[in-house]
């Protein structure tokens, strides 16, 4: 082992989770490897797909659009009771997609399916997850300047940063002597699988529900199977009431007992476990080289599908950060934001699926409940932000702001504020929602040099900052911009036209405004001017009048350095 990493990032855990984290590290050209203790790539479904937010962040790691093909739109319900069909319902029968938000619902998609789809763009990148390694030390070296991995095997390794994505039993956060505190539900338990059901007149257009006075089955067909379904169940008991391990046998029974159906059509049951109902969270999201992130940071009911979005939303925000920090533009303060910013939305997303499932359970008791009480506006993960986070700059034309000065150690209050910044960690999504710290609106546009149909996510995307200048007199700083950052990855300017304006010289890269989507969405009035900072995650770092433009240097500045800085990483 030599005293110099060669690794910059030692992702241990290749879930959704650490993928998403490892692909958005590689494209930054981080020297990034990916570990985990299984063997072989698992196969289980879990996860039923990606929320809308998940899909914007997929979208920006280029495998959206092999994720829509190989899932599908999540389906109706059919609800049962007693055997027979009580209620049809779309939960997402009114969504549609807005200017603001391209994508307007879940997308069903098995969770191996996922990972296979993230493995191969990471692939691309030259970079393969390690199978069969288990992570058993952590030690941070001396000087502070990387970590000392001790695997199952007896080799020891060493990296930059580690991050822990490995689970909710995550050895990483063990190891670190994290607590993991919250409840178990004994009582709240469901027993689930992956199974082959050969019976036709179970259509595969329903996600199919049975919940009776003494039990539940519900039935979703896996996307890309022919006869492949989601079982999950509430368990057999023994006499003394304790659940009873699922088998096949098990899943037969309990099929018959609440469809009617001969068990002998369920043909197959695999990736069998038992769910109980888990609330938990870290107190800390990162002790000195070592973060958690998904999973081993948080753990929650299922209800509304939180578990595997919530930690694509973890890596996403964590992985341009590291990738500053490594690239030599921002001091390690900028890894202190990730706890203060992630902390808090857990602590709300723990709260969001605890009422979400009583809410669940209490509507299922009558007949025609269903899952879908469990899907709420707050589900699609479209309004999570972060307005107290330190990164959260100035409003436009108020001259008032929320920065604080780098290195104030934010990280340590994150703990103490996670409670009641939880309770603002969302906001609805509609245009003018443009706050610092806010999810930025998307919007419509066309490509000024081709008049080409295009949207603003599509000039977000990749691992830069974008700064948009509205208005003409925003053209002296996007210029300004341009000449400090150069052609770089690191920040692009772009020049938002309104309709009306005259583009004879427009940059490349610059957009028009044609239907005013994207002025209004940023709170840009009619002819009006302005300047937005949009972070590398999709959150709007500062809003800044033209007249301004020192706010916009210090906000780049802490991201990316002062150009003293830029030029040196340059030319190194």
């Amino acid at each position: 082992m030599t005293d110099d990493a060669s690794t910059d990032v030692l992702i241990v855990g290749a879930g959704p989770t650490g993928l998403t984290l490892a692909l958005d590290l590689a494209r930054r050209g981080a020297a990034v490897r990916i570990v985990d203790k299984s063997p072989a790539h698992p196969r289980t479904s879990r996860a039923k797909g990606p929320n809308p937010r998940s899909l914007e962040i997929l979208a920006d790691l280029g495998v959206v659009d092999e994720v829509l093909a190989a899932g599908s739109a999540p389906l109706p319900m059919r609800v049962y009771r007693d055997h027979r069909p009580v209620a049809e319902t779309d939960p997402w029968a009114d969504a549609a997609p807005t200017p603001a938000t391209r994508f307007d619902r879940p997308w069903l998609i098995a969770q191996w399916r996922l990972e296979e789809i993230l493995r191969a763009r990471l692939a691309a990148h030259g970079v393969h997850v390690e199978l069969g390694r288990e992570v058993v030390g952590l030690v941070e070296g001396a000087g502070e300047r990387h970590v000392d991995v001790t695997f199952a095997e007896g080799r020891a390794e060493r990296a930059r940063y580690v991050v822990g994505c490995d689970g909710a039993h995550s050895p990483v956060r063990k190891l670190l002597g994290i607590t993991f505190d919250g409840t178990t539900a004994e009582d709240q338990v469901m027993v689930s699988g992956d199974v082959e059901l050969d019976h036709e007149d179970l259509g595969r257009d329903r996600w199919h529900q049975w919940f009776d006075a003494d039990g539940a089955v519900m039935l979703c067909p896996i996307p890309g199977t022919r006869t492949g379904w989601w079982f999950q169940a509430g368990p057999e008991r023994d006499a003394d009431g304790r659940p009873l391990a699922p088998t096949l046998d098990g899943f037969r029974r309990l099929f018959t007992r609440h469809t009617g159906l001969p068990g002998r059509h369920l043909t197959r049951a695999e990736l069998l476990s038992t769910y109980r109902v888990n609330v938990r969270m870290a107190d800390r999201y990162r002790v000195g080289r070592v973060l958690l992130a998904g999973d081993a940071a948080h753990v929650h009911a299922i209800a509304g599908g939180l578990g595997m979005n919530t930690g694509i939303q973890d890596a996403f925000n964590l992985g341009w950060k590291l990738g500053q920090v490594l690239a030599g533009q921002a001091d390690a303060w900028l890894l202190d934001t990730y706890e203060e910013e992630r902390l808090p939305v857990a602590a709300w997303t723990l709260d969001l699926t605890s009422d979400r499932l009583r809410a669940t359970l209490e509507a299922i008791r009558e007949p025609g409940g269903h899952l879908g009480t469990a899907m709420t506006p707050e589900t699609a993960g479209l309004g999570i932000g972060y307005r107290w986070s330190s990164l959260a700059g100035k409003e436009a034309g108020t001259g008032t702001g929320t920065e604080t000065e780098a290195g104030t150690g934010a990280g340590t209050e994150a703990g103490t504020k996670a409670d009641t910044e939880a309770d603002t960690a969302t906001s609805a999504p509609h245009p003018g929602n443009r706050s610092p710290g806010d999810r930025a609106p998307d919007a419509p546009c066309r490509d000024a040099a081709t008049g080409e149909r295009t949207h603003l996510y599509g000039t977000f995307a990749g691992p830069h900052t974008t700064v948009l200048g509205f208005g003409p007199a925003s053209a002296a700083v996007l210029r300004e911009v341009a000449a400090t950052y150069g052609e770089g990855p690191g920040v692009r300017a772009c020049r938002v036209y309104a309709a009306h304006e005259d583009q004879g010289t427009a940059e490349p890269g610059s957009l028009i405004d044609d239907q005013g989507h994207a002025a209004a969405a940023y709170g840009i009035g009619a002819g009006g001017s302005g300047l937005v900072v949009i972070r590398p995650d999709h959150h709007v770092g500062i809003v800044a009048p033209v007249g301004d433009p020192g706010s916009v240097r210090e906000y780049l500045r802490r991201l990316h350095g002062a150009p003293g800085m830029v030029d040196a990483v340059r030319q190194g």
